[in-house]
This record gives structure tokens, sequence and C-alpha cells, in this order.
């Protein structure tokens, strides 16, 4: 059984959740690029520049969220719900940049010790944590239901491990000033938002590339229709995500011979197959009489078509 449902969300809810969360941030931002240019931490400002990036990709979640609402139109026939996908990705490519950019500033640290006021950035980082706590507790609940607040949310939590780690960075400094923990620290932070970014790019890039849902068995798809009275075969077959939370399938079924008079409820019974055991809404079903059922066809994805002047028209389409 495909684990592909979901429960529906009032889409206007969290939006000032989300707003308030940017507000936040930016304040923290600012309070932590002062601390970290006084105190002379670049584990402190590595905190910054990560937070600011929160406060950046709350704002792009949260203009996704608006334009993701919009309804179909001629120019986007689907609607606009990918544009939180589009979003996911910006931000998680965002922190692939900043734990790079993170690590050479590291390395250069490690060459070029720099003295750091241990209390100052005590205090910053944990003015910082107490803001990142408020922010995850602010974007939980909605990360759970929406790839692209998922996207803010793990930025948040990042942030929030940053803090503890100038915390704890900035103890040992005032205990044994041992400055090399500074970079190391950095390193730390670093080497997690990469680690975090890369594990969550993939399943945002798979929905871009128009990727079959991973938690959807296709050869479990095609035994099922193959099952059903009436069906002879199945090709042509494409299984994708429209959004994060709408699948789609498009194939050509085959009827078999003596059943075409059954052709439209054979179609509706596989759709409603589809909907009820796969939760797959959106179908296209082509249907095809056995006898002149497309010749060689491949089963998944189909053969790009030479154009020789010669069209192939089938016996029914339903565009759904």
């Amino acid at each position: 059984m495909a684990g592909h449902h979901h429960h529906h969300i009032d889409p206007d809810a969290g939006d000032a959740r989300v707003f308030w969360a940017v507000v936040v941030n930016l304040g923290l931002t600012v309070a932590q690029i002062i601390g970290g240019i006084l105190s002379g931490s670049l584990a402190l400002l590595a905190d910054a520049l990560h937070n600011f990036s929160d406060a950046i990709s709350l704002i792009i979640a949260f203009a996704a969220r608006k334009i993701a609402r919009r309804p179909a139109d001629e120019a986007m026939t689907f609607g606009y719900g990918r544009a939180e996908i589009v979003a996911a990705l910006v931000n998680y490519t965002t922190l692939i940049i900043i734990g790079l950019y993170l690590i050479y500033e590291a390395i250069l640290r490690f060459f070029e010790p720099q003295g750091v006021d241990g209390w100052l950035v005590i205090i910053i980082a944990g003015i910082a944590l107490a803001v990142d706590i408020v922010t995850a507790l602010l974007t939980f609940s909605m990360s759970k239901q929406s790839v692209n607040i998922r996207a803010a949310f793990l930025h948040n939590v990042a942030d929030a491990l940053g803090s503890v780690a100038v915390i704890f960075a900035g103890t040992l400094i005032l205990l044994y000033d041992w400055r090399m923990v500074d970079p190391i620290i950095t390193l730390m932070i670093a080497c997690y938002i990469l680690w975090q970014s890369f594990v969550e790019i993939g399943p945002v890039i798979r929905m871009l590339m128009l990727g079959s849902p991973p938690d959807l068995s296709i050869p479990d798809i095609l035994t099922e229709l193959r099952s059903m009275d009436g069906v002879a075969g199945i090709h042509h077959l494409h299984l994708w995500q429209m959004q994060e939370h709408e699948t789609a399938l498009n194939a050509h079924l085959v009827v078999s011979q003596g059943a075409w008079g059954h052709a439209d409820a054979i179609k509706m019974a596989a759709k409603d197959l589809l909907q009820t055991r796969f939760d797959i809404a959106h179908a296209t079903l082509e249907i095809e009489c056995s006898i002149h059922a497309c010749v060689d066809a491949k089963v998944v994805g189909h053969e790009v078509a030479v154009d020789t002047g010669e069209t192939h028209d089938h016996a029914h389409q339903e565009h759904a």
C-alpha cells in the first residue's frame, strides 16, 4: 500500500508565524554581525551569516506560499504549486554555498588565529539560540506538510545547533584561551550544513526533474492495472509529482479483444483504482483496442517520435 495520503490544511494557515519568524531573524542577524565584528569571532559571524540565510529562506518560503495559491491559467495550466519546490531548491543551494564559504574561512583561520572575546560571543550566541528556538516553534508544524517550509525550518535547526556550538567555543576560549576552537567549531557547523543540504536537495531535484514519487512503485501500479478485467496491457506510462502532494499518471491502456463495448467503464474503473489504491487523483488514460494497439511500445516512457508525415490516430483519448 502506498503511503502517499496526506491531510489537507488551510492554505492561509501559518503566514503570520512565517512573517514573525522573518522579523526576529533579521533583527538577530544585525546583532550577531555587530557582535561578531566586536568580538573577533569567525564562528559568531558564521552563525550570523547562516542566520541571515534563515531570514532570506523564510522570505522566499513566504513568497512561494503566496504564489503557489494562484489558480491555473493559460500560462501555467497546472497552476503555480511548484513555486514552493523552486523555493526549496533555492534555499538548499544557498545553504551549500554558505557551507563551502565557511569551510574556506575556517581554513584561513587555522593559519592566522585571531583573538576572540569569549564573553561577548557567549552572550550574543545565547540570544541567537533563544531566537532560533522561537523560530523553530513557529515553523515546525508547517514543515511537516511543505518541502518549502521544511527547507526554511532546517535552515533554522542548523542555525540553532550552530549557536550551541558557538556558546561552547566561547566557553573554551574564556576558560583556556584556546583560539583554535573558533575555526574548528566553524568547520563543524559548515559540515553539518552541507550534509543536511545534500540529503534534502535530492528529493527536490527529483520533483523538478518529473521523477516518480519515491513512495510509489511502478511495478505495483502495472500489476494492479494488468490484473483488471478487460485490460490486455499497458504501456507509455509516465508517473510524476506535479506538486509535493499531487501525483499524476499518464498511460495507454489496452482493452482486451471483445471488451471494447465496455471500454469507458474499464477506463473509469482504472482511474478509481489509481485514486483509491495509490492516491493518484490526476490520471490521463488513452484507451486502445488490442487489435490496433501501439506496436513495440515501451512500458514506461516513450520513444521520441520521428516526423514522417504520417499520423497515428487512436480510437479514443480522454484529457483529464
